[in-house]
């Protein structure tokens, strides 16, 4: 694939804050790429980065082959979609898409043709004449999609565009996102701190934290094989267990010898092992067991139960359809190999781990005197 952006060495501060530090990365043609990541990781700087909003203090911006970091925001050929979508309210649905090309002296008939063509793309024909108050949060968010591409652009940026929208429309605008991406071929740059958002419409996924990137790859890698406890905890639901290499695929933690597929290590080397809550096997305690544990808390979350079980201390999460296992219930568990991941230990080991934690978030938001306000303005 040809590369369409390529970032080098890009570093931004703001004081003494370092937003990004040396962030290396590329982008190719018709790419759908997500940057991934909490607040404050740096995601929305590199995005107006490559917007133009934002002058990196070193570094440089490729766009196409050429250094792009003098360049106004005007001038480049990406146009950038904001979660509330800064649509001209005085303007009508035509002329709010209708807008760019006029700016470019497109001719009247190259116009309609143009204004046309969005709103057959974002499924908005007939309302031309609209009044940007008189729409749903999701037709504006049509609206803006449409006319962000009546400029042709070479590359689309898209900050949290779906954050205003409640849960089912924006699952829905999800697919239409990725379907208007795949027909039109252009590059999609998405920035989101929404893990289940990035898995679902991306080609690659890029994770950030604390102004690095900590691991770019497919949803699927991304998901399978974190590189460290940040993103294996980040991204959906993981226990994360302090575990030694004994020998290729061979690992032990909680007291028990594990195969697993994983190789390289030193022997005896100290890891992190990586179970999804979904990949845990409940049986009956016993020999078919590989953990014991008791069953200290049962979640309906609709398609599954979450459950909480304290193993010698530790407490693991299992995810599963049986309805059938109860608080105060002793259950076994099993663990096949290709459920466990390796990890090399990181910087952030030691910080994610089990679920004991997980009561105590409950308890604060049960307890009235809670401050919310105060751990805000603290972060």
């Amino acid at each position: 694939m040809k590369k369409i952006i390529d970032l080098k060495n890009i570093a931004v501060s703001y004081g003494d804050n370092t937003v990004l530090e040396n962030l290396n990365l590329y982008i190719n043609e018709k790419e759908f790429i997500t940057l991934l990541g909490p607040s404050g990781c740096g995601k929305t700087t590199t995005l107006r980065a490559i917007a133009g909003f934002v002058k990196p203090d070193s570094g440089d911006i490729i766009f196409e082959g050429e250094r792009i970091n003098d360049l106004p925001p005007h001038k480049r050929r990406v146009n950038t979609i904001f979660q509330r979508y800064a649509l001209f309210s005085h303007l009508n649905v035509y002329e709010n898409i209708a807008f760019g090309p006029m700016l470019q002296k497109k001719s009247k008939q190259e116009i309609r043709k143009t204004v046309a063509e969005m709103l057959t793309l974002v499924n908005l024909k007939g309302f031309e004449k609209r009044s940007i108050d008189s729409l749903s949060g999701g037709q504006q968010q049509r609206v803006a999609i449409a006319r962000a591409l009546a400029n042709r652009p070479h590359v689309l940026l898209l900050d949290e565009p779906l954050g205003a929208l409640d849960l089912k429309l924006r699952k829905d605008m999800q697919r239409e996102l990725k379907n208007i991406q795949q027909e039109l071929g252009i590059t999609f740059i998405y920035v989101t701190h929404d893990q289940e958002e990035a898995l679902s419409m991306s080609n690659t996924v890029v994770v950030m934290d604390k102004g690095k990137i900590q691991q770019i790859g497919t949803p699927e890698d991304i998901y399978n094989e974190p590189v460290n406890a940040f993103v294996a905890d980040f991204i959906g639901e993981s226990n994360i267990v302090d575990a030694i290499m004994l020998d290729d695929y061979l690992v032990t933690f909680g007291g028990v010898k594990f195969k697993c597929l994983d190789k390289g290590f030193d022997k005896n080397e100290f890891v992190e092992a990586v179970v999804r809550p979904e990949d845990i096997i409940i049986k009956e305690p016993g020999a078919n067991a590989s953990l014991t544990g008791k069953v200290t808390s049962v979640t309906f979350k609709g398609v599954h139960f979450e459950i909480l079980v304290d193993v010698g201390g530790f407490i693991w999460m299992i995810q599963t359809i049986r309805d059938d296992i109860k608080v105060g219930d002793v259950i076994g568990m099993h663990i096949e190999p290709d459920a466990i991941h390796i990890m090399k230990r990181s910087e952030y080991s030691g910080e994610f781990g089990d679920y004991s934690s997980f009561s105590d978030e409950m308890d604060h938001i049960s307890d009235a005197s809670y401050n919310w306000e105060e751990e805000n303005e603290e972060e």
